[in-house]
């Protein structure tokens, strides 16, 4: 059996770029008619996907992991008919919590199905699942190592809770114990220090477009027979939002061509948080071009991360960005892992989508799409405490740097797309 860093450098050589969008038309059309420019971002983003916004959601920003947890645990609480999970990483301290929450769902009727990713869970002992599988939830691995090698490289990255077909809750919150962690010095180990992140739970009829997407990862995964998802909920809510997906293996990466077109329409301001950030070819252009036009463009990305090749990776890209008026932060104090976007403060995403070749082409991913001003603006609040948070890099700086990490970022690069 070929070895997993061969598989994956294997993979990373056939890799080719994403398609992206035609920068110069999206823009233009701005231009021409200022007052419609979010419309236009949904009339893209409608377009790309081939699925509509919907309307009459109420929506909830959470920050952090506490408070995605208590949303999480509620829900699970509060199902009646079944629940719907799925967790890149699921490990024996925060899994077990929401195994004794999953179970007690069972016991009291709920159907209750798991999907957890072969690679993200690979520390977390078969106990875990077992113990799972034995309370009566139906549990599914995506691509597991040992029977599926030959899919390595392509990972199951959601974070998803649906409820009911009524609570969805998603973003870039794992189950695992990363999240309890205190604030400590950053000389600590990654796994000891204190994790920012960000999750959304929207309640109302867009709910049943995230249940589509579990049950076309469990059905395709093998999972046991499922029923299809209950009719939408009614409107009861104020929000419109679009459930939008990345799925491996696809020609057309929806969730990277829907930022990249929002990015395109942009009239005013681009504040984007991610964790993972090594761009492609055509995000830098994107990125490049919103700032020369003159739109405020802002990066919130990691000081430190689990994985420092990753970091090294990023900012390897940093010189054109900054050379073109891109404003970059790197987030001080805590382990940024959010993924998050706000444009013109009404275009807003929330999801487990990083801004790196991985999320655009390998990992199964989900956002929601959240318009309007009103949740906008918590969005931008968030955005503004992080960037306070963070120490800024100038252009003098980066080109100041040390051999080291110039020999850092150059290693890094050659590994890009599989980051």
């Amino acid at each position: 059996m070929w070895s997993a860093p061969l598989l994956l450098a294997f993979a990373g050589c056939i890799a080719s770029e994403p398609p992206g969008v035609d920068f110069s038309a999206l823009t233009r059309a701005a231009l021409a008619d200022p007052a419609r420019n979010i419309q236009l971002m949904q009339e893209a983003g409608e377009k790309l996907s081939d699925l509509p916004y919907v309307p009459g959601n109420r929506v909830q920003l959470l920050i952090n992991g506490p408070a995605s947890f208590a949303a999480l645990a509620s829900a699970i609480r509060s199902a009646r008919h079944r629940i719907d999970m799925e967790s890149y990483e699921y490990d024996a301290v925060a899994g077990a919590q929401f195994s004794a929450l999953l179970i007690a769902a069972h016991a009291r009727g709920v159907e209750v199905n798991l999907i957890h990713d072969g690679w993200g869970a690979l520390e977390s002992p078969g106990s875990v699942f077992d113990t799972l599988r034995r309370g009566g939830v139906r549990v599914v691995t995506f691509h597991p190592l040992l029977t599926d090698p030959l899919q390595i490289n392509q990972r199951d990255h959601r974070k998803l809770l649906v409820a009911d077909g009524r609570i969805a809750i998603t973003g870039g919150v794992n189950i695992t114990k990363v999240y309890e962690n205190p604030l400590r010095p950053r000389t600590a180990p990654v796994d000891d220090q204190a994790w920012r992140d960000t999750d959304v739970r929207i309640e109302g009829p867009v709910a049943v477009q995230f249940e589509r997407f579990f049950v076309a990862t469990w059905r395709s995964q093998g999972g046991p027979r499922i029923a299809d998802p209950p009719a939408a909920a009614a409107p009861d809510g104020p929000t419109t939002v679009q459930a939008i997906d990345g799925t491996p293996g696809r020609d057309e990466p929806l969730i990277y061509r829907s930022l990249l077109a929002s990015m395109a329409l942009a009239l005013r301001s681009i504040h984007l948080t991610t964790g993972f950030f090594v761009p492609t070819p055509d995000l830098m252009r994107g990125l490049e071009l919103a700032a020369r036009r003159g739109v405020d463009v802002e990066l919130v990305l990691p000081g430190k991360s689990d994985s420092e090749t990753a970091v090294a990776g990023g900012r390897a890209s940093y010189g054109p960005l900054l050379e073109a008026g891109v404003r970059i932060f790197e987030r001080q104090f805590r382990i940024l892992h959010a993924k998050t976007a706000v444009i013109d403060g009404a275009w807003s995403a929330v999801g487990s989508s990083n801004l790196d070749w991985r999320s655009a082409i390998w990992n199964n991913e989900v956002d929601a799409v959240i318009l309007g001003p009103e949740f906008g603006a918590q969005m931008e609040a968030a955005f503004q405490r992080d960037r306070a948070a963070s120490r800024e890099v100038t252009l003098a700086q980066w080109r100041h740097r040390g051999l080291l990490e110039r020999l850092d970022e150059w290693k890094a690069a050659l590994l890009r797309v599989l980051l």
